[in-house]
Protein backbone atom coordinates (compact mmCIF):
# COMPACT_ATOMS: atom_id res chain seq x y z
CA UNK A 1 0.00 0.00 0.00
CA UNK A 2 1.12 3.56 -0.80
CA UNK A 3 0.30 6.79 1.30
CA UNK A 4 0.79 10.51 0.88
CA UNK A 5 0.76 12.92 3.42
CA UNK A 6 0.79 16.22 3.00
CA UNK A 7 2.30 18.87 5.48
CA UNK A 8 3.22 22.84 5.73
CA UNK A 9 -0.73 24.53 5.63
CA UNK A 10 -2.13 27.10 7.09
CA UNK A 11 -3.43 30.44 7.76
CA UNK A 12 -1.21 33.51 6.70
CA UNK A 13 -1.59 37.16 5.51
CA UNK A 14 -1.67 38.61 1.82
CA UNK A 15 1.76 38.42 0.29
CA UNK A 16 3.08 36.17 2.74
CA UNK A 17 4.73 32.87 2.27
CA UNK A 18 4.40 28.69 2.69
CA UNK A 19 6.17 25.76 1.94
CA UNK A 20 3.77 22.32 1.04
CA UNK A 21 5.56 19.17 1.60
CA UNK A 22 3.93 16.09 -0.01
CA UNK A 23 5.39 12.73 1.73
CA UNK A 24 5.03 9.36 -0.06
CA UNK A 25 5.73 6.01 1.25
CA UNK A 26 4.64 2.30 1.09
CA UNK A 27 6.03 -0.75 -1.06
CA UNK A 28 7.59 2.07 -3.76
CA UNK A 29 8.80 1.00 -7.06
CA UNK A 30 9.22 4.21 -8.66
CA UNK A 31 7.56 7.71 -9.08
CA UNK A 32 6.60 8.82 -12.08
CA UNK A 33 4.48 12.61 -12.22
CA UNK A 34 3.70 14.20 -9.47
CA UNK A 35 1.59 16.86 -8.89
CA UNK A 36 -0.37 19.62 -6.68
CA UNK A 37 -3.79 20.45 -6.31
CA UNK A 38 -6.70 22.68 -4.86
CA UNK A 39 -10.16 22.85 -4.26
CA UNK A 40 -11.91 25.90 -2.91
CA UNK A 41 -15.30 26.10 -1.18
CA UNK A 42 -18.29 25.14 -3.82
CA UNK A 43 -15.26 24.68 -6.49
CA UNK A 44 -14.18 21.86 -8.36
CA UNK A 45 -10.56 20.33 -7.84
CA UNK A 46 -7.90 22.40 -9.82
CA UNK A 47 -4.20 21.33 -11.18
CA UNK A 48 -1.77 23.65 -9.39
CA UNK A 49 1.39 22.12 -10.55
CA UNK A 50 2.88 19.29 -11.91
CA UNK A 51 6.55 17.85 -12.03
CA UNK A 52 7.97 14.91 -13.65
CA UNK A 53 10.44 12.37 -12.59
CA UNK A 54 13.45 13.99 -14.77
CA UNK A 55 12.32 17.72 -13.40
CA UNK A 56 9.68 18.55 -16.00
CA UNK A 57 7.20 21.42 -14.95
CA UNK A 58 4.09 23.17 -15.56
CA UNK A 59 1.94 25.69 -13.72
CA UNK A 60 -1.59 26.96 -13.70
CA UNK A 61 -1.81 30.49 -14.69
CA UNK A 62 -2.86 31.90 -11.72
CA UNK A 63 0.35 30.68 -9.87
CA UNK A 64 3.42 30.69 -12.49
CA UNK A 65 6.07 33.33 -11.36
CA UNK A 66 4.44 32.77 -7.53
CA UNK A 67 4.63 29.07 -6.80
CA UNK A 68 7.53 26.38 -7.29
CA UNK A 69 7.17 23.22 -7.43
CA UNK A 70 10.15 21.12 -6.96
CA UNK A 71 10.88 16.95 -5.67
CA UNK A 72 13.52 15.26 -3.74
CA UNK A 73 13.26 11.48 -5.78
CA UNK A 74 15.79 10.17 -3.05
CA UNK A 75 12.95 11.18 -0.63
CA UNK A 76 10.41 10.50 -2.40
CA UNK A 77 8.80 13.70 -1.09
CA UNK A 78 7.46 16.62 -3.16
CA UNK A 79 7.65 20.16 -2.17
CA UNK A 80 5.55 23.35 -3.59
CA UNK A 81 6.53 26.87 -2.30
CA UNK A 82 4.14 29.41 -2.40
CA UNK A 83 5.43 33.01 -2.59
CA UNK A 84 2.78 36.17 -3.07
CA UNK A 85 0.20 34.41 -1.67
CA UNK A 86 -3.47 36.05 -1.90
CA UNK A 87 -6.70 35.40 -0.75
CA UNK A 88 -7.81 33.44 -3.97
CA UNK A 89 -5.30 30.97 -3.25
CA UNK A 90 -7.31 29.98 -0.21
CA UNK A 91 -8.43 26.50 -0.88
CA UNK A 92 -7.33 22.63 0.46
CA UNK A 93 -4.31 21.82 -1.53
CA UNK A 94 -4.31 17.85 -1.97
CA UNK A 95 -1.49 15.84 -3.62
CA UNK A 96 -0.61 13.04 -6.00
CA UNK A 97 1.58 10.88 -7.47
CA UNK A 98 1.55 8.34 -10.15
CA UNK A 99 3.16 5.20 -8.37
CA UNK A 100 4.77 2.17 -9.68
CA UNK A 101 4.45 -0.86 -7.55
CA UNK A 102 5.94 -4.44 -8.99
CA UNK A 103 4.06 -4.09 -12.93
CA UNK A 104 1.36 -1.64 -12.25
CA UNK A 105 1.13 2.36 -11.90
CA UNK A 106 -1.80 3.72 -9.95
CA UNK A 107 -2.55 7.51 -9.17
CA UNK A 108 -2.59 8.21 -5.91
CA UNK A 109 -3.88 10.98 -3.49
CA UNK A 110 -3.04 12.61 -0.29
CA UNK A 111 -5.74 13.81 2.62
CA UNK A 112 -5.06 17.23 1.39
CA UNK A 113 -3.86 20.12 3.90
CA UNK A 114 -5.92 23.69 4.04
CA UNK A 115 -4.10 26.92 3.42
CA UNK A 116 -6.00 29.91 4.05
CA UNK A 117 -4.66 33.47 2.75
CA UNK A 118 -6.33 36.31 5.13
CA UNK A 119 -5.33 39.37 7.12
Amino acid sequence: QVQLVESGGGLVQPGGSLRLSCASSGSIFSIWTMGWYRQAPGKQRDLVATITSGGFTNYADSVKGRFTISRDNAKNTMYLQMNSLKPEDTAVYYCNADVQTGWNIRTYWGQGTQVTVSS
